[in-house]
């Protein structure tokens, strides 16, 4: 490629170098006063690394920090391609640097040139992106106070056009996405500091004094020893924080498993914890609870929620949840909507249940009432049962107008097990009386665990979630279940299953034996609807024999229990085993062993896009797939010392056919 010569312009403050007249530009003005905070503050620095979407992104940038701070901006190098004329590099500097040519020291103008050094040098990289490849900060003149007087740029001598307050939002965010992410963590966050707690403001942030800070060094942290980590900051439109995203690089990568059923825990924010935070908690392959990602809101609107949902969507490449359980909050609920239009939305039963002593405790009989709602809620198989159960609890009891149980039984289609049998769960429903779904940070973070104290405690909660998963990994590879009973279904899948699942599984496999009769109901064709009888405990511990439906379809190989256990759980109950036992079968159908539970998953299953349309210029999606793909090897070789020396061996024998790639090259 031919470089046209280096062209030197000296630009007068306020006015345009040839360079810059490629169109009209934008400005956007950053407000350092929030009303509460005393003192000036600044914008986040420039530093060497930051890269962005455009040119014009990055002058923008530059001149929003350069206002904030107090000096003005001009371009002093530009660098273009001689055949093309597309410009690939620049130097924006300080509208101080440099001093006044020697014809021009009569002139009556104030001298505004001081020789400042602060400036930026900047350049297209092969990704098509502009990256910061210099930075002086110093100036050697006094800052004026910030400039809010729109500076002349890319025009064409036209007025500039002021922007309305959603473009300004969408641009501050740009600029601000394209900093955080890949600046690997070297700017300052001066910008986000607040030295006063606001509990007043939903569109800022809350954050104490030195908050701004522990998030700073977090992420330089993360980013300096997980390369796949990413964060997202959002600003409102006067440039203060308002909502953060983040998200490491191995919960980046369960992102490509695990997303099929999530669990978006908001419970600290409703409960107006320290920390606004919420996560998004899906479940692996041992029935583990694994974090895929974390954000913190300013506050509980929709539009906080959607932006956070869609900067999840941004790590988990578009794949859209099965299912999301969430508590019962309307706002969430219109988000989601939105944002996963597809997604079935369900309301946790046991955050449901949770709050019955809160909002029931008060009234007389309130312990009947509980008792009675708990059988509703829990022992109904059909439609018909909860209804008649719900009906009889709210007159017996003259609870027929209590609000929070009407709203209740408005949103039953959402929360009430025996609505919900045609919705996928993988274990997550809670179904069961004692079935809870906890907060991922439960004995980690309290309700005035200041922010600092739980970033701490963020990193030793992942650490032992980590090591729980790695350890259950080679258990389940390395010892061999003891087997309980002589059935065929026992045997197949515990070659199958990791070991807590199947542990699960062969509960039922035993709890076989507690089903005593299985006849035929009703016979359609290859459809056979069969009556399960079993005995279980009922009140103080006595036994009760309840009946429990099976449809089993002999062509198709389909068997469906009214206890929908394997869509609440993920694998068949004992009422379908004793079914597909009666009718001969000795093996589980494929359609019924869900890949998701299987102890080599994460080894077998690659998902599509991942294979597939690779974008030859896309590095970052290369380093995604090679990140997960480096971290297989790494979750494969701590199943033992020949596993380790292998995998060792193969990361040497890799990087030695890089260096040979690129030797060729040379």
């Amino acid at each position: 490629m031919e470089e046209a010569p280096l062209s030197s312009e000296q630009v007068p403050d306020g006015e345009c170098s040839e360079s810059q007249k490629e169109g009209e530009g934008e400005t956007v003005v950053f407000d350092g006063q929030n009303g509460v905070i005393e003192g000036k503050k600044e914008f986040v620095a420039p530093a060497v690394g930051m890269e962005f979407e455009s040119y014009d992104d990055a002058y923008n940038y530059y001149n929003c920090y350069a206002k904030e701070v107090g000096f003005r901006v001009r371009v002093k190098n530009s660098w273009f391609k001689r055949n093309s004329r597309e410009k690939y590099g620049a130097v924006l500097c300080c509208s101080s640097q440099g001093f006044k040519r020697i014809k021009d020291v009569n002139r009556l103008r104030k001298e505004t040139r001081t020789g400042c050094p602060a400036m930026i040098r900047m350049r297209l990289v092969d990704s098509k992106r502009w990256r910061v490849l210099e930075v002086t900060l110093e100036h050697n003149h006094t800052l004026g106070a910030k400039v809010y007087r729109s500076i002349k740029k890319m025009g064409t001598g036209t007025k500039k056009k002021s922007l309305s307050s959603s473009d300004a939002e969408g641009r501050t965010i740009k600029l601000y996405r394209a900093l955080v992410i890949d600046a690997g963590g070297n700017g300052n966050l001066n910008a986000i500091e607040r030295e006063v707690r606001n509990s007043n403001c939903p569109n800022q942030l809350n954050l104490k004094k030195g908050d701004s800070q522990a998030i700073y060094n977090y992420f330089c942290r993360m980013q300096l020893t997980n390369p796949n980590f990413f964060y997202l900051m959002d600003l409102n439109d006067e440039g203060h924080l308002r909502n953060v995203f983040w998200i490491d690089g191995r919960s980046r990568a369960s992102c490509l498993y695990f997303t099929d059923v999530i669990y978006i825990d908001n419970t600290y924010l409703l409960s107006r914890f320290e920390i606004p935070l919420v996560a998004f908690v899906g479940i692996n392959h041992h029935g583990q609870s694994v974090l895929l990602g974390c954000g913190l809101l300013a506050g509980e609107t929709t539009e906080s929620y959607k932006w956070l949902f869609k900067a999840w969507l941004t790590c988990a490449s578009g794949r859209c949840p099965q299912t999301i359980i969430t508590d019962r909050c309307k706002v969430l609920q219109s988000a989601i909507v939105e944002v996963f239009p597809k997604a079935r939305h369900r309301f946790g039963v046991s955050h449901v249940m949770k709050k019955v002593p809160e909002k029931l405790g008060g009234l007389r009989n309130y312990d009947a009432i509980r008792k009675a709602l708990f059988k509703a809620v829990y022992e109904s198989l059909k439609v018909i049962e909860f209804e008649a159960a719900w009906g009889f609890m709210v007159q017996r009891f003259g609870v027929v107008d209590h609000e929070w149980l009407r709203s209740l039984y408005e949103d039953r289609a959402q929360w009430a097990p025996v609505y919900l049998k045609d919705t996928y769960f993988a274990g997550m429903c809670a179904a069961q009386p004692g079935d809870t779904l906890n907060p991922f940070f439960d004995r980690y973070v309290h309700k005035q665990t200041p922010l600092k104290e739980f970033l701490d405690k963020y990193e030793l909660a992942l650490q032992k979630k980590h090591k729980e998963e790695n350890l259950a990994d080679i258990e389940s590879r390395t010892v061999s279940p003891t087997l309980k009973t002589r059935c065929s279904f026992e045997l197949q899948l515990s070659r199958i299953y990791t070991r807590e699942i199947f542990k699960k599984f062969q509960l039922e496999v035993e709890e076989m034996y507690s089903c005593f009769s299985t006849t035929q109901l009703h016979v359609d064709g290859p459809i056979v609807i069969f009556l399960v009888k079993e005995r279980v405990l009922g009140e103080g511990n006595r036994r009760e024999i309840r009946d429990f439906e099976v449809l089993y379809n002999r062509t198709a190989g389909e068997v469906r229990c009214i206890c929908s256990c394997f869509n609440f759980y993920g694998y068949l109950c004992r009422h379908a085993l004793c079914v597909l036992n009666f009718n001969g079968v000795e093996e589980i159908p494929s359609k019924y062993i869900l890949s998701r539970w299987k102890k080599d998953y994460k080894r077998l299953y690659i998902p599509d896009h991942v294979c597939n349309n690779v974008d030859a210029t896309d590095r970052v999606q290369w380093f995604n797939q090679l990140y997960r793909s480096a971290l297989q090897v790494v979750e494969e070789g701590v199943i033992s010392l020949d596993h380790y020396k292998a995998a060792l061996q193969t990361f040497e024998e890799s990087l030695n056919r890089v260096h040979d790639v690129e030797e060729k090259q040379e």
